[in-house]
């Protein structure tokens, strides 16, 4: 309330001018500031309707809808930088040892995968294209990459029609900053092999990219099945992220009653910030709260010289050579030290 109070902008956004105290044409004061964050409040985490205040806040139901999407604007102003931000040096390296400490999966950046959420108020003409075969009801998917302390790097969600996990990555823009040579790549060896940046766990559906590591689908042999079992077990970080973000705040886990993509993207926005803010102040986060912004310079001038790399930096990320390479070496690598991360399993 405090950050939305101070908030200082020329012009002030309409919807931070929402919470200040004004006085009506008959010289009587708005509701409180309290009173309308409270009722934001009550919806995110309870899932409550807003017409459920007008007896316990004396606020009608436009005032307390109106209330949670300012809030959600407020909140994506306030936050997004800092609390979906992509990783920096700093959080990559400490994201990398910590994985490689919990999980024996040297350089893993985190795991992805998707999330639905149901669509209550879609208009009608819209259900066809929102609605798959295995849902009976239109939804919208969240794309989310998260580390194992439940910390979400990543949230890509509005795509429009019947995606599945491929399509909304195809549309995401996870490998923006890589393809446009804006974050410096972070080396490593692993089995004897240098490669150069580090990767996420998928399932099945993703395609067979160098920043991917899939499981294998038939495991037979001793080494595959250890594996599979150390990739398995990892990648459910994301899943329990999900289990997570759903159960701190019901409105996800209910068809959302909003009429707009939009109103529903920054619904979610603002439950994934505050999940973050939430790791963070709990103390379970895995890197450090040292965040500074830097801006970002590329040092290319001509559209021929960012097309050119473009298009070499997509040959790379879609190697699938370097997939099944770095796959193999991981195998290797796991299976090596098995017999260490056993026995600290048994001591712990």
């Amino acid at each position: 309330m405090e950050d939305i109070l101070n908030y200082h902008k020329d012009p002030l956004p309409e919807y931070f001018k929402y919470f200040h105290l004004r006085v009506d044409a008959r010289w009587k004061l708005s509701i409180t500031t309290h009173l309308k964050i409270t009722a934001a409040l009550r919806q995110l985490p309870y899932g409550d309707t807003p017409n459920l205040f007008d007896e316990y806040l004396q606020m009608s139901e436009r005032t307390s809808r109106e209330s949670l999407m300012h809030f959600c604007k407020c909140i994506i102003d306030l936050y997004k930088d800092e609390y979906m931000r992509e990783p920096t040096m700093k959080d990559i390296k400490r994201l990398y040892e910590a994985h490689e400490d919990i999980h024996g999966l040297p350089r893993m950046m985190g795991s992805i995968n998707c999330m639905h959420w149901a669509w209550g108020r879609c208009p009608v003409a819209w259900k066809g294209q929102f609605t798959r075969g295995d849902h009976k009801v239109p939804t919208i998917m969240l794309e989310a990459v998260a580390s194992y302390d439940n910390w979400i790097w990543h949230a890509f969600f509005g795509v429009a029609g019947s995606n599945n996990d491929l399509n909304v990555l195809n549309a995401s823009n996870l490998f923006n900053s890589m393809l446009n040579e804006e974050t410096e790549d972070i080396p490593f060896t692993v089995n004897g092999v240098k490669y150069k940046r580090g990767y996420y766990l998928a399932d099945g559906i993703y395609p067979w990219w160098a920043s991917f590591v899939k499981a294998f689908s038939n495991a037979n042999d001793e080494k595959r099945k250890y594996f599979l079992k150390k990739q398995s077990a990892a990648r459910k970080d994301v899943e329990r992220t999900f289990g997570i973000l759903q159960g701190r705040w019901h409105i996800l886990q209910q068809p959302a009653k909003a009429y707009s993509v939009n109103v529903m993207k920054q619904m979610m926005y603002t439950c994934i910030i505050l999940h973050n803010i939430i790791v963070e102040d709990n103390g379970f986060a895995l890197t450090e709260n040292d965040w500074v912004y830097e801006p970002v310079h590329n040092m290319q001038t001509t559209w021929i010289e960012r097309c050119e790399t473009y298009r070499r930096r997509t040959k790379e990320l879609r190697d699938r050579v370097v997939h099944e390479g770095l796959r193999s070496d991981l195998v290797e690598h796991v299976w090596a030290n098995r017999e260490t991360s056993e026995s600290e399993t048994e001591s712990d």
